[in-house]
């Protein structure tokens, strides 16, 4: 589990956890896996709620399959077509993209929520 907590300004800050679809979803024969993504983001919803008082975020991303070294051997090219309707699996990029959006002044009312980057998975 990775968490981050940036601070925005000296008001706000932001605390970003990296969760899973697994989390969401669940994920056949990785019960233990997904059950600990489900925690995190159970983990969000009340911290956001403890927090939003001193304007701290509080947010969760959940990833699909990502194109890493880590996927590379879990997933192949076809399997990726058949489990991602985008039909590819997505970059390092994007998520840290949207890690970064979530950091920013522009996502200071965003709190308490599970944003997937999946391409469309569930």
């Amino acid at each position: 589990m990775r968490r981050t907590a940036l601070p925005v300004s000296r008001d706000q800050a932001r605390e970003i956890c990296l969760s899973s679809v697994s989390g969401v979803a669940g994920n056949y024969g990785q019960t233990n896996y997904a059950l600990t993504k489900a925690a995190l983001i159970g983990y969000v919803a009340a911290r956001a709620q403890a927090l939003a008082p001193r304007g701290i975020t509080v947010n969760a991303v959940a990833p699909g399959i990502i194109d890493t070294g880590m996927s590379e051997g879990v997933f192949g090219a076809e399997a990726i077509k058949q489990l991602v309707p985008m039909r590819r699996a997505g970059k390092p990029e994007e998520v840290a993209d949207l890690v970064a959006f979530l950091a920013s002044d522009q996502a200071a009312f965003i709190s308490g929520q599970v944003i997937s980057i999946n391409g469309a998975m569930i």
